[in-house]
């Protein structure tokens, strides 16, 4: 009764297709990101609706200097990515310089708001991770949601299963700032292996790490490129566990 329109309020004070939005979110397949004082670092799981499919794209490339982890509808992630490099071109041909990632953000939260207060749409069922590397501020985190929120993380993990991939950040989180760019992407590693459905393992097809940072244009690191991180994982034998909060882990 009260979940048929986005604006009809329920009697606890719930606006029950946001919190579907927000559902979906949760059973998407899983993203991490972290970053350093140089580095931001965003990596996922890619899904196949059977074998003789293809793996679906999580990372998305929004201008040289930021990118995205989707969880979530693909499809409404496709149309906030293409939204938000017009947002990139229109503010570098008026300006003469890149966008800054916490402005794209903070509009990128209003456009899901504003889905939230009109009975026209249905909120976006995606939840982003942005990760980014301004000139002036250096690296960013953000972790966008249907409901119109936004934060900024030094490390975090959205997504099916990504519990245990939160435990591990929230315990190496403190040492990232100084972590080089190979060792970041090796933690991401760490953390996704413990995302990955039943007896699964993390391989170059399932796998996917996306890097930006200082002298670092945005670059996508998968299939054949990313065998070199797992075999150096497999030789570690290193994975995630369970539990935790993420609260400290927020800037």
């Amino acid at each position: 009764m009260y979940d048929t329109d986005v604006t009809v309020w329920s009697p606890e004070g719930r606006l029950l297709q946001v919190e579907y939005a927000m559902e979906s979110v949760k059973q998407g397949s899983a993203c991490v990101g972290l970053r350093s004082n140089n580095y931001a670092v965003i990596g996922a799981l890619k899904r196949s609706v059977n074998e003789m499919a293809s793996h679906q794209k999580k990372l998305m490339e929004i201008d040289h200097h930021m990118g995205i982890a989707i969880a979530g509808l693909t499809a409404d992630a496709r149309s906030l990515a293409k939204w938000m490099r017009n947002e990139c071109l229109n503010h570098k041909y008026v300006y003469g310089e890149p966008m800054p990632s916490k402005r794209l953000c903070d509009d990128l939260a209003d456009k899901h708001q504003r889905t939230t207060q009109t009975y026209v749409r249905r909120p976006y069922g995606v939840g982003l991770l942005v990760a980014s590397y301004d000139e002036a501020t250096g690296p960013h985190l953000f972790q966008t949601c249907p409901s119109g929120n936004i934060y900024e993380y030094f490390a975090t993990a959205i997504g099916a299963r990504s519990q245990s991939a939160k435990t591990y950040l929230e315990k190496h989180y403190e040492s990232f700032p100084e972590t080089e760019k190979d060792d970041l992407i090796m933690h991401a590693l760490r953390s996704l292996t413990g995302c990955v459905q039943g007896d699964g393992e993390l391989t170059k097809e399932n796998g996917s790490i996306a890097v930006v940072g200082k002298d670092q244009k945005f670059i996508l690191i998968e299939n054949d490129d990313l065998t070199v991180y797992l075999d150096r994982l497999e030789v570690e034998g290193g994975a995630a566990d369970g539990g935790g909060d993420d609260d400290a882990m927020q800037e």
